[in-house]
């Protein structure tokens, strides 16, 4: 199989090549001038990634909402990847993740007072929300490749097990762009770190890596009903307590943490894997529930993903057994130790306060 491999990123590699270029070329239209950079006169926070997904967006957008939400007014602006609408969308109490896309629902359900809007077009997103809605601040999902915008503050992630300087251009690997592309960001957070990680690790960061990245990882939360009219009540605990099985259904880019958490709590776990943001199909739905039938034993429950559950809950092929067993299993951004928190939350309102500070002395 490594033969294989080894074989394939072979054949692949002029296309990699191929794909850099364009990419160098377009950023250096940037650089240059050529393609016009917008800035906007209002605190602007980008939240993205080298890499192809799953380094933890959303989870982090969120963060930053908690952070902000208490004193200012939010609104958080994505591309809204896969949703079946088009132009500007502002979430309200009819938005579903087919208008919106599956994580600016996220966001909108567990922040309903805050402004979430989608628009693959990001200056037009801005505007509208600037000359409808007024925010004091915007956040930007995913939007580092996307340079038409210049953000006041640019955050970077990258994921610890393939952080961007161990990986390799796309199709061979995951990035999106050069790994030199860093140097645009003003913070890095490299995310989902192990619990047994020391940020001390020399090994880990490279020689010339000149912006010294914060660590944060996932905290797990309570388990959820996807039906809050259920009236049935889980907890891990209980799980482990009770010998439950567990079926976990996951659609999303790199499950490998949710799986192993949950294998401290059941040694009788089942994995359904889907794409990421999978739209799930009758045919899906009929697996999952043939796979949960299956699951011999008196306890049992069905455990999803956050961002799976805001695609499920709207799902009509899924029947009232199913419903009754389906949980979704939070997560939260938390970081490494108490310093490194403090300095991403100094950063954070430092900056804000600036930008506000300098627009009322313009």
């Amino acid at each position: 199989m490594k033969i294989l491999q080894t074989i394939l990123s072979g054949l692949l590699v002029p296309f990699a090549w191929l794909y850099g270029l364009a990419t160098s070329v377009r950023n250096r239209l940037f650089d240059s001038g050529l393609l016009p950079i917008e800035s906007f006169n209002i605190p602007m926070i980008s939240v993205g990634n080298l890499s192809a997904g799953g380094t933890g967006k959303t989870p982090h957008i969120e963060y930053l909402v908690r952070l902000l939400s208490r004193n200012y007014r939010i609104a958080v602006l994505s591309r809204g990847y896969r949703r079946k609408s088009k132009g500007f969308v502002l979430a309200d109490d009819k938005a579903t993740a087919q208008t919106l896309g599956d994580e600016p629902m996220q966001i909108y359900r567990k922040f309903p007072n805050i402004i979430v809007a989608v628009d693959a077009d990001r200056r037009a997103g801005i505007r509208r929300l600037l000359a409808d809605y007024q925010p004091e601040i915007i956040l930007l999902d995913d939007a580092f490749q996307h340079r038409y915008v210049r953000a006041g503050l640019s955050i970077l992630l990258t994921d610890w097990r393939r952080p961007f300087w161990r990986d390799r251009l796309l199709p061979v690997g995951r990035l999106r762009e050069a790994g030199s592309g860093y140097r645009r960001a003003d913070m890095i957070i490299v995310s989902k770190t192990p619990d047994d990680f020391h940020i001390d690790d020399k090994d880990f960061l490279p020689a010339n890596l000149n912006i010294h990245p914060l660590f944060s990882r996932f905290q797990y939360r309570s388990l959820q009903p996807v039906f809050p009219q259920q009236i049935r009540k889980e907890s891990l605990e209980r799980l482990k307590k009770d010998r439950y099985s567990l079926l976990l259904v996951a659609g999303i880019a790199h499950p490998e943490n949710l799986i192993r958490h949950l294998q401290n709590y059941t040694t009788q776990l089942s994995v359904l894997r889907f794409a990421d943001h999978h739209d799930f199909t009758q045919k899906d739905v009929e697996k999952i529930e043939q796979t949960f039938n299956n699951i011999t034993t008196n306890h049992k429950i069905i455990i999803t993903t956050e961002k799976d559950a805001v695609r499920l809950m709207k799902n009509a092929y899924l029947s009232d057994e199913i419903r009754q067993a389906l949980f979704y299993l939070p997560i939260e951004v938390v970081f490494v130790c108490p310093e490194q928190e403090e300095l991403f939350k100094s950063t954070i309102e430092d900056y804000v306060k600036k930008i506000r500070r300098n627009r009322i002395l313009a």
